[in-house]
C-alpha cells in the first residue's frame, strides 16, 4: 500500500460554526466517496482556514459526524496572501491506498473550484 495526499477545498458562506459544520461536512463527504475512502484509511486530515474563518475547528465535525474519532488532525490557519481566495477551507488527507496518484480525485467545491482548474471534479 501507498501512502496518498487528497486535496479538497470549499468557499464558506459565512464565519459561522453552522457554515463551518455545513461546508465541512460537504467537503468530506465528497472527498471520502469520490475515492472510496474509509476511516480506517485514514493517516491523518489537516485542516486550513483563510484567516476571516474563525468561528470554530472543523475537525470537531470531522470527529462528530464523518466518523473521524480514531483520526489524528490539527487545524491551521492559511497565509493571508494578498488578493486570494476568501472564505475558504481546504482539507488536506492523507490515506493508504492501493490507488495510484492519477487515480486519486482532488475535490474543489462552489468558489473553489477556481482553485485549480487543471483538476477536473469527477
Amino acid at each position: 500500500m501507498e501512502s496518498r495526499g487528497i486535496r479538497g477545498a470549499i468557499t464558506v458562506n459565512a464565519n459561522t460554526k453552522k457554515e463551518i459544520q455545513v461546508a465541512t461536512i460537504e467537503l468530506l463527504n465528497e472527498m471520502l466517496t469520490k475515492n472510496e475512502i474509509k476511516t480506517n484509511d485514514i493517516s491523518f486530515a489537516i485542516f486550513t482556514l483563510t484567516s476571516d474563518l474563525n468561528a470554530d475547528f472543523p475537525a470537531k465535525y470531522a470527529r462528530l459526524n464523518c466518523n473521524f474519532n480514531q483520526v489524528p488532525m490539527m487545524c491551521y490557519q492559511e497565509l493571508d496572501v494578498p488578493n486570494s481566495l476568501k472564505m475558504c477551507l481546504r482539507i488536506l488527507l492523507n490515506i493508504n491506498t492501493n490507488k495510484t496518484q492519477d487515480e486519486i480525485k482532488h475535490i474543489y467545491l462552489k468558489g473553489a473550484s477556481i482553485l485549480r482548474g487543471d483538476l477536473k471534479n469527477e
